[in-house]
């Protein structure tokens, strides 16, 4: 696992439409409201920075959880996400340059984490034990727009990251770390 780079906290309050309270060490980033349409589940979002652009996240049309999408306010697209089965907890999330994907945590326990298809895992997002805020450690370099999208996905998605789920990648970046420290893997040793 590597370093933290970065740490956030969020606070949330309201309960039909929550507002979710942005921080980074002392310093309040923002605002993430979440609406809804009439009784139904989350609909869309609106973050409101302290400093600069507000960003709007909204339901992009199908019956499908999870299926979003990210625009400025001057109407440009900066992403979108799709859940492709009823049946799986991995939410793909697409910027234009690079698809990431955003999936519950190895380990038991709630939390979800974001994932590159190269260089592995890029952010935790880990509801507190107590209360209804959250924790997002940044491990590499992100994109604030990306790293406050999949917060928003996961904001909504708290009780399927119960159970563990591994990637790919997780494999990959094990061998990495076995062949950097000298080890030999299981592969080299013919097993």
């Amino acid at each position: 696992m590597a370093d933290v780079i970065a740490a956030y906290r969020t606070a949330v309050s309201g309960f039909w439409s929550p507002r979710h309270t942005l921080w980074k060490d002392q310093e309040r980033l923002g605002v993430l409201t979440l609406g809804r349409r009439g009784l139904g589940p989350i609909s869309s979002g609106v973050w409101r920075p302290e400093r600069g652009e507000v960003l709007h996240f909204r339901r992009d049309p199908g019956i499908l959880r999870s299926q979003f999408s990210l625009w400025t306010e001057g109407h440009e697209w900066l992403g979108s996400s799709l859940r492709w089965s009823f049946f799986r907890r991995d939410v793909s999330i697409s910027t234009g340059n690079k698809p990431h994907r955003l999936m519950p945590l190895p380990t038991f326990g709630r939390g979800w984490r974001l994932v590159a298809p190269k260089t592995g895992e890029l952010a935790r997002f880990r509801p507190n034990l107590l209360g209804r805020g959250s924790r997002i450690e940044v491990y590499r370099k992100v994109d604030f727009e990306l790293l406050l999208f999949a917060y928003f996905l996961a904001a909504q998605l708290g009780v399927e990251s119960v159970w563990p789920m591994h990637a790919p990648e997780d494999e990959a970046q094990a061998l990495d770390t076995a062949r950097a420290s000298g080890g030999r893997t299981p592969a080299a040793d013919g097993r």
